[in-house]
């Protein structure tokens, strides 16, 4: 899935201090984890909400005001401790870039998203505060890899669809990428969110999968197509989802959408009864592309479906942990997945976003 609030900037004049904001370094963008080995072969990982925290971003330290920036054919290069206000366009937009390093920085206030990158690698974004952007981070068209997303705070992603994710990977190919250790939070008549995290005909490699590790996600919906992660969307291959907590995330919690060597592992997932809450965690092939290699394993869910179309005989609620597209091989180790999970929204801290 790909998966309009607009505050007004701080009263400060926007300016560029160009030697405090931007320097040209020789970052280097923090690889993904590897510790997992490609989708269909055996890991070894902690169990589902377990996961070390994601890194608080923190208030303790100033920002320079800025305008939107934008980079083309632009390399080695940090961007730290910004704070913009996006309005009409992106926060950043980073197009034919390599080697570029966003830091410590505060993105609002969008109808378009966060960070956007096209035809980049070598991107890291971290520890950054997103909030009331259209998504948070879009990275498209990234053929070379190496884009990572860690250790973000994002808070109330306004869509609507096609955008509305925290972060959204399409057409991502290649090596080293990952998005671990971020909160997401979208809360109930503030925002319009779509995925937490999206997987959009992305690839990574056998050796060195896509890596989505250890993030907090809470909050969806009212879209009923929406979720925390989904994998495989459109097809994709050599994605790895692991030691994720999901609360509450709209329509799904997670889920595989088709693609080939994906895998959903030791996750915790949960969600009380909501007018939009279907199903915690799924497994289908809606691609039209070949699909195999599904691993969905060692999973926790606890799932409560409030969808009109769930319902039974008048009840409210009914639980609704697991299923897959009929048709469909089942994943493999699917049978090790523990539904009815003694697991609840608690799973998560009250607060989870420091700012």
């Amino acid at each position: 899935m790909l998966s309009l609030l607009i505050i007004s900037a701080c009263s400060k004049p926007l300016v560029i201090p160009e030697q405090s904001k931007i320097s040209q370094s020789s970052p280097a963008p923090a690889k993904s984890d590897t510790s997992a080995s490609s989708a269909g072969g055996q890991t070894t990982t902690p169990a589902p909400g377990t996961a070390t925290p994601p890194t608080p971003v923190g208030t303790a330290r100033r920002y320079q005001f800025s305008v939107p920036i934008e980079f083309n054919n632009m390399h080695n290069v940090t961007i730290s401790g910004d704070s913009i206000n996006g309005r009409g366009v992106p926060c950043i937009k980073l197009m034919n870039c390599s080697n570029i390093h966003v830091t410590k920085c505060i993105l609002l206030n969008s109808t378009d998203v966060g960070v956007f990158i096209w035809n980049c690698s070598g991107v890291t974004i971290d520890s950054c505060y997103i909030s009331k952007v259209a998504s948070g981070v879009f990275a498209i068209g990234c053929s070379n890899g190496a884009i990572n997303i860690t250790s973000n705070e994002f808070k109330n992603m306004t869509g609507p669809y096609p955008k509305g994710a925290c972060v959204q990977f399409s057409n991502v190919s290649g090596s080293n990428s990952s998005v671990s250790y971020n909160r997401c939070e979208n809360i109930s008549g503030e925002s319009f969110p779509e995925d937490g995290i999206s997987m959009y005909k992305s690839n990574g490699e056998a050796g060195s999968p896509i890596m989505i590790t250890g993030n907090w996600i809470r909050g969806g919906g009212p879209s009923t197509t929406g979720s925390g992660i989904t994998l495989g969307d459109h097809g994709g291959s050599y994605q790895v989802a692991e030691n994720n907590i999901i609360v509450n995330s709209g329509y799904i919690g997670m889920q595989v959408a088709g693609g080939s060597n994906i895998q959903i592992i030791n996750n915790a997932i949960t969600s009380s009864a909501f007018a939009w809450s279907h199903l915690g965690l799924g497994c289908g092939n809606y691609s039209g592309l070949p699909s195999s290699d599904i691993t969905i394993s060692g999973n926790k869910v606890n799932w409560t479906a409030g969808k009109l179309s769930d319902q039974l005989k008048g009840s409210l609620s009914i639980e609704k942990d697991a299923s897959f597209q009929a048709g469909t091989v089942m994943p493999n180790g699917w049978s090790t997945n523990i539904l009815n999970a003694q697991i609840d929204a608690s799973i998560l801290p009250a607060a989870i976003i420091t700012r």
